[in-house]
Order: structure tokens, then C-alpha cells, then sequence
């Protein structure tokens, strides 16, 4: 098992990154909010990895943090849920927003994902639902479903979605009350214009 690449970053492109480790250069694949923290190329990258055995391929699954890797290695364990379905889960919201979402029972986040119906959001929820740690799950659910508003609201103004989930991203999290936490994800998304 390879639990982890340190190296210089060789190589990024959406789904992916290069890392090379002295001689040998990896392919590991990442979630897109692991893909947008990425340092420049050229730099030290350190991901904590899970090696996927395929009867006709080995494939590496990498990520910024140990908290990342553990959720990814939960989902999976659920039926029906392979490495490609948990990285497009996880490329939804950040590890604590779906943690919570898993613990107090909301698949509606989890459905967000590319290729993940109801039935199987439901599945996760059944099989995860109090094995994951929470900090703070019930305001972290309510910061999560204010802030899953929020891009909604971004995106119908005219933003793109990542670009509203970055903006949003930037927010503090003591900011409260929906209209100044839209003030200020717009405020990020525009920098130049404030």
C-alpha cells in the first residue's frame, strides 16, 4: 500500500495531478477542491494516498489531509460506492460539510455528486451515518445548507459554479445572516471590483 507521495508537483490538470518522488513520477488522481489548494508547479507537495487494485490497473487516489483520505476510505466500504463515485462526492463540499451531512441524516448534499441518485445517498447515510467524527455537525449542517443557498443564489446571478464555490469558500465563517454573507462571497468573487 502506498499511504502517501512527497515530491516536486510535475504536473496539474483537472481530475489529477503529477507528483514526482526521485526517479518515479505518479499519477494521482484528486477531487476538484484538492485540485484548486495544489501549490504552483515546481513546488513540494506531500498527499496522503489510497491505492486502488483494479484486475487491469493500479489507480492513486491522493489528498491534501489525513481527514480527506479517512472519509474517502469510509465511502468506500459502502455498497455500490467505488473510489470514482467517493471522489465525486467529495468533490461536492469540504470533508466537515459532509461529514455532518452523512451524520444527521441529509442525502440531498451528497446527491449533488455526478452519478449519485437518492437511493444511493441514502445507502451512505445508512451505512456511515454515527461511525464518522463530528465537530460541531449541527452547526456546521446549518453554516453548510446556508452556504449550499448561497452558490444558488451566485449561480443565478450569473456566476459559475466554481467560481461561486471558491467566492464562497473565502467567507468567514463568523459572518452571519444570509444577505451579508452574500455581500461578501460577491465581494471575494470580484476583488477587483470592491
Amino acid at each position: 500500500m502506498i499511504r502517501s507521495v512527497s515530491g516536486k508537483l510535475s504536473g496539474k490538470q483537472p481530475g489529477f495531478a503529477t507528483v514526482d518522488a526521485g526517479p518515479v513520477s505518479f499519477k494521482v488522481f484528486v477531487a476538484p477542491p484538492t485540485f484548486e489548494r495544489l501549490p504552483s508547479l515546481g513546488s513540494e507537495v506531500r498527499l496522503a494516498t489510497y491505492l486502488h487494485v483494479r484486475e487491469d490497473a493500479l489507480e492513486l487516489y491522493g489528498f491534501l489531509n489525513e481527514a480527506e483520505l479517512n472519509l474517502f476510505e469510509r465511502l468506500n466500504t459502502v455498497s455500490g460506492v467505488g473510489p470514482k463515485s467517493a471522489l465525486g462526492i467529495m468533490g461536492v463540499a469540504r470533508v466537515e460539510q459532509l461529514v455532518a451531512a452523512i451524520n444527521e441524516g441529509h442525502p440531498e448534499l451528497i446527491t449533488r455528486a455526478s452519478g449519485i441518485g437518492r437511493k444511493t445517498a441514502e445507502r451512505v447515510i445508512l451505512e456511515l451515518k454515527g461511525k464518522l467524527s463530528t465537530v460541531k455537525a449541527p452547526e456546521t449542517l446549518r453554516l453548510m445548507e446556508s452556504d449550499l443557498e448561497l452558490e444558488e443564489t451566485l449561480v443565478s446571478l450569473g456566476f459559475g459554479r466554481s467560481e461561486a464555490k471558491a467566492a464562497i469558500e473565502k467567507v468567514d465563517p463568523k459572518i452571519s445572516g444570509f444577505p451579508e454573507r452574500l455581500k461578501e462571497a460577491i465581494r471575494k468573487a470580484k476583488p477587483d471590483r470592491s
